[in-house]
């Protein structure tokens, strides 16, 4: 592992906790490297069932590091080790704090989320002249009502987790500091069920909801390439790193 990823095992549940707390578990090359190797021991171990991800008590992830970027992507999980992971095993998100720009995009990626009362979802990758180009334009549209997805992405607001579990999103609420509890008593009744069939299950369920994604994929590419070239994004990263007003010109 790294130092900034820690994995624990609690009979055939892996958690996988995320250790940057002083950077809000910003997704940087660390992370990348530990939240990859985590997935990858997890998914090649046949005794390990079922994983939880989790960024520990005060934050799941505050989304990339716009200081330093996410690290290079990983041959099995791409952006992130996770982004564009092909599973066979249920991963649950347990969510404490806030989960923003690629911290949502992580939990999207899962396929439960238990959640703090206290946490928060949020896309606000507009506020620095950019857009949500880990999958998160398009996986939101797919687990939120369109206009509320429409919401997340143009007013960069964020949204609470009740708001979050009443729409489906989020599975289960908690108190603040007990969603990792909760997701581990969700992953012991997943794991009391035959393993195979509970793969097979999955596997169907995700190829109904997320079908092929590769022509998304193309267009979210080749339109935040497009961003990128823009003068926004430069004053966009810049304001943010300089602890400012960003101030815009739309070009």
């Amino acid at each position: 592992m790294t130092d900034t990823v820690e994995v624990t095992r609690h009979g055939q549940i892996t958690v996988i906790t995320m250790r940057r707390e002083a950077k809000r578990n910003a997704i940087d090359a660390s992370i990348t490297a530990g939240i990859d190797k985590a997935l990858n021991d997890f998914e090649d171990d046949p005794d390990q069932w079922c994983a939880v991800l989790t960024g520990g008590t005060l934050c799941f992830s505050a989304g990339a590091d716009l200081a330093s970027g996410p690290g290079e992507p990983t041959p099995r999980g791409g952006i992130g080790g996770i982004i564009t992971r092909i599973r066979s095993k249920p991963l649950i998100a347990a969510v404490e704090g806030v989960a923003l720009g690629g911290g949502l995009e992580l939990v999207l990626c899962c396929d439960l989320v238990v959640a703090a009362t206290d946490a928060r979802f949020g896309l606000p990758e507009p506020k620095r002249g950019l857009m949500a180009d880990f999958g998160g334009a398009f996986r939101v549209a797919r687990h939120f009502p369109p206009n509320l997805a429409r919401e997340l992405l143009l007013t960069a607001e964020p949204i609470g987790a009740a708001r979050a579990e009443r729409l489906g999103f989020v599975n289960r609420l908690t108190e603040p500091g007990a969603a990792l509890p909760a997701a581990l008593a969700m992953a012991e009744q997943i794991c009391a069920n035959a393993p195979l069939a509970v793969r097979a299950s999955l596997k169907v369920a995700e190829a109904a909801i997320s079908g092929d994604e590769s022509a998304l994929w193309e267009l979210s590419d080749r339109t935040h390439a497009g961003l990128l070239r823009t003068a926004d994004v430069a004053e966009g990263v810049a304001a943010f790193l300089e602890k400012r007003p960003a101030h815009w010109t739309g070009k």
